[in-house]
């Protein structure tokens, strides 16, 4: 069973995000700030992280996936960045900190879907 953790300040964000990807193959839980996120790496690591920009605290969702992309321990974990910021320096951003995808809100719950499975099975593994 594959474990998503959807990091999001909105509880609604959160829900909505819980709905699409709700399937007996993923184990979903769930985080409203990077602080709050950051307590899943200490036993069990997600294998995916559905991941918001902008979050009260300490941490953005650009800072969080940063620090992930850039710790041997945590780098394997795939980070979905899905945020209202869609200007260009803002993608770049995103590319910057090494984000597996960029999805913009609103956004397509089948293409989530697919874009999480993609990443969580790619074809090269499947084969």
């Amino acid at each position: 069973m594959k474990r998503i953790l959807i990091v999001d300040d909105s509880e609604d964000i959160r829900e909505l995000v819980l709905a699409t990807l709700k399937c007996p193959e993923y184990q979903i839980l769930q985080a409203c700030n990077a602080d709050k996120a950051m307590s899943f790496f200490l036993n069990d690591l997600p294998d995916l992280i559905v991941l918001d920009v902008m979050m009260p605290g300490k941490m953005n969702g650009f800072e969080l996936c940063k620090l992930i992309k850039h710790n041997i321990r945590l780098s394997s974990i795939k980070v979905i960045l899905l945020t209202a910021r869609n200007q260009r320096d803002d993608i770049m951003e995103g590319i910057k900190v090494k984000s597996d995808a960029y999805v913009v809100k609103p956004f397509n719950p089948f293409a989530l879907q697919k874009k999480v499975h993609e990443l969580l099975y790619p074809p090269e593994l499947i084969q």
